[in-house]
């Protein structure tokens, strides 16, 4: 019996100690958190956003910078909704915490047609929402629970329905150029987030809004992704690395690369190369 509280021990404190690093390596290779920043933390309740506070608050005991952590929490007044979950967890973990109140959720339900989804609107409203709430408290970051799963599904999403190459950076500025949002987790694996957030015991709240329509277009890609890691492991991560590794000139946007001055391009390179069998017959 205590052989395999050990082992369990073991595997948890590995599992953490991979987040720890994960979400660590992120942080310095986008320059996500620098000294004094005041960075808001937005909990849902699910089970990313509680894992991304829990690293970020023991990543903060040793940092090299000091950074202060806010959770913000929407609430978007949906039906049923568990008005004490969060105020009681946070309060017992020592948090700072607000607790913002919008009806998004009416308006979701007024504006979105019948058999429609709701997630692109309720996103907008929730973001807008989010980055003005960010203004007024004063943060310097606005930290996503995004991982490593959204940002692919979000790539194959553009890819599909969208007609574009991009996904979800792990450090942008918003358009209005207001607020710089980080995404932590994005390192991250949705399997060790969901075995962590389970050994947590975190108060999950589920989402009723969204949660559950049916054909969801995010919910057939993010099946499509996880057919292909169970038929070929590691494929995710060789994905993944790809956003990192973009060679514009073997792709075809004319914004990105300079198509139209290869000509010149090649002259410039012609007249200054050097011919290996000239430099030989000049040499003798």
């Amino acid at each position: 019996m205590q052989a395999s509280i050990d082992t369990r021990k073991y595997e948890f404190n590995k599992l953490q100690k991979r987040l720890r690093r994960q979400v660590g390596n992120a942080i310095i290779d986008y320059g996500m958190i620098h000294e004094g920043d005041k960075v808001m933390v937005c909990l849902s309740g699910g089970k990313d956003s509680y894992t991304m506070l829990e690293i970020l608050m023991s990543l903060q005991r040793n940092a090299p910078v000091n950074f202060d952590l806010v959770a913000v929490n929407l609430d978007q007044k949906q039906p049923g909704f568990p008005e004490h979950v969060l105020p009681e967890y946070l309060d017992a973990k020592g948090v700072d915490y607000h607790i913002l109140e919008r009806d998004t959720y009416s308006v979701v339900k007024e504006k979105t047609p019948e058999g429609k989804t709701t997630c692109a609107l309720c996103s907008r409203l929730r973001r807008g929402s989010l980055y003005g709430f960010a203004e007024e408290i004063g943060a310097t970051k606005v930290a996503l629970g995004h991982h490593r799963e959204d940002i692919l599904e979000t790539l194959f999403l553009n890819m599909f329905f969208g007609g574009s190459l991009k996904a979800m950076p792990p450090k942008l500025l918003s358009d209005d150029g207001r607020n710089i949002v980080i995404r932590p987790l994005a390192y991250c694996r949705e399997a060790d987030i969901a075995e962590f957030s389970r050994q947590m015991g975190f108060p999950i709240i589920p989402c009723n809004l969204c949660g559950s329509q049916p054909n969801m277009q995010r919910q057939v890609v993010k099946e499509m992704l996880a057919e292909w890691e169970a038929k070929h492991p590691g494929r995710l991560e060789t994905m993944f690395k790809a956003l990192t590794n973009v060679a514009p000139s073997q792709l075809a946007d004319r914004s990105l690369f300079d198509f139209e001055g290869l000509e010149a391009k090649q002259r410039r390179m012609q007249e200054t190369r050097i011919d290996a069998f000239d430099l030989l017959t000049r040499e003798a």
